[in-house]
């Protein structure tokens, strides 16, 4: 099977909701993403065969066919065809998963990968609940898939706190984790470690150059001052996930693109696995997923460098930790999403753009990523450095 290589991956940096980014329209964000890549890597814009767009709430500004709109927001011709997609938090993740297969399979030679999702403009939830709100429909889930799982909805609130109780992890636990996410997050601004992956976005205040959410001078008694997210409970907004503006994206290549137009690969897709399991629990698939991915590429743990596993929770990466035994010091060693913030679907490729940088910075070889998704699915992705 031929070779799908990364030329180039970047993020916008993220904004946090109601904050820096808000005023810009998510297909402007998207498309900011895009003509970065084609500007950085040289690529010809008309030879881009494909746009995959993650994007999970596909309402309002983020409706009727987003990933074209990106791509006739941007400088690209009109040529370039594109396509959104939706696999919960892993959609850009996905996005790139279809691209490689698609480079692999000899389909295509230049597809960029890509998602965005403007949180501030486009609200979490509301591409179902404001037809819940108009009297239209009974939701995304059906009488047979309640009485199947026995569940009125589906919750990844709920599932974060099944996790935590499962792999017994206190609220303590949960807490040092995000004072880390944090603290790490920092050290990386401060030292200069996302000047390759970040795209500054031009508002009307000036440039946004850096991420927003990070607390610099936050403490173990501010996080363990917010309350629980249900009383008794153990999450807070504190240990999870930051409600982010932002966009990402990745330009995969063949090897007959890559002496077409003169590019340099700085990765190769190594290994794609996605798996699914129980949807209630929903968010503990990573730790399967994982399993999976390590014995399809004939690697352990021990020969991967760096991981970057989604802070969608604070207690997803340390119910991943604690199932494999991996190495916390390689773990999200720039900071994840509890500092940086999750844009949904632009974080797939946005972790993608974290790990292969930090990657080159140290010196390292290979690199996995894992994410949680809606649903009880998870995407796993291994990248060599070359």
């Amino acid at each position: 099977m031929a070779d799908a290589f990364v030329v180039d991956a970047l993020r916008t940096p993220g904004g946090r909701r109601k904050g820096s980014l808000a005023g810009v329209h998510p297909a402007d964000l998207g498309a900011i993403i895009l003509n970065a890549l084609v500007d950085r890597t040289g690529i010809d814009p008309a030879a881009i065969e494909d746009v995959i767009v993650g994007c999970v709430s596909q309402a309002g500004e983020q409706a009727f066919a987003l990933g074209r709109n990106l791509v006739l927001a941007s400088r690209l011709p009109d040529s370039v065809p594109a396509v959104t997609i939706d696999r919960q938090c892993g959609s850009s993740q996905q996005a790139l998963h279809f691209a490689a297969q698609a480079v692999m399979s000899g389909t295509q030679d230049v597809v960029i990968a890509a998602g965005v999702e403007s949180m501030t403009r486009v609200p979490m939830g509301s591409n179902f609940r404001l037809h819940a709100e108009a009297g239209l429909g009974t939701g995304p889930w059906s009488e047979a898939i309640r009485n199947r799982y026995d569940v009125a909805e589906f919750s990844q609130f709920t599932g974060a706190q099944m996790v935590a109780d499962k792999y017994g992890l206190t609220r303590a636990d949960m807490d040092a984790f995000a004072l880390d996410s944090h603290r790490r997050a920092a050290a990386a601004i401060e030292r200069g470690a996302f000047a390759g992956e970040i795209v500054p976005v031009d508002t009307p205040a000036g440039p946004v150059t850096q991420d927003e959410g990070v607390r610099f001078d936050t403490s173990i008694e501010a996080i363990g001052a917010v309350k629980p997210l249900v009383e008794g409970g153990t999450i807070t907004a504190a240990n999870a996930s930051q409600m982010t503006d932002g966009a990402s994206g990745v330009l995969i290549v063949s090897e007959t693109a890559l002496k077409r137009f003169d590019l340099t690969p700085i990765a190769r897709v190594h290994t794609l696995t996605v798996t699914a399991g129980d949807p209630v629990i929903m968010l503990e698939e990573p730790i399967r997923a994982t399993a999976k991915a390590l014995t399809r590429a004939g690697l352990t743990l021990a020969d991967i460098d760096l991981y970057e596993v989604n802070e969608a929770f604070a207690a997803i990466p340390l119910a991943w930790l604690k199932a494999t035994g991996a190495d916390p010091a390689r773990l999200n060693v720039n900071g994840g999403a509890i500092a940086l913030g999750h844009p949904l679907g632009a974080s797939g490729t946005k972790l993608t753009a974290t790990l292969i940088h930090a990657l080159r910075a140290r010196g390292g070889r290979y690199g996995l990523q894992a994410m949680c998704e809606g649903g009880g699915v998870a995407n796993v992705t291994l990248f060599e450095i070359l």
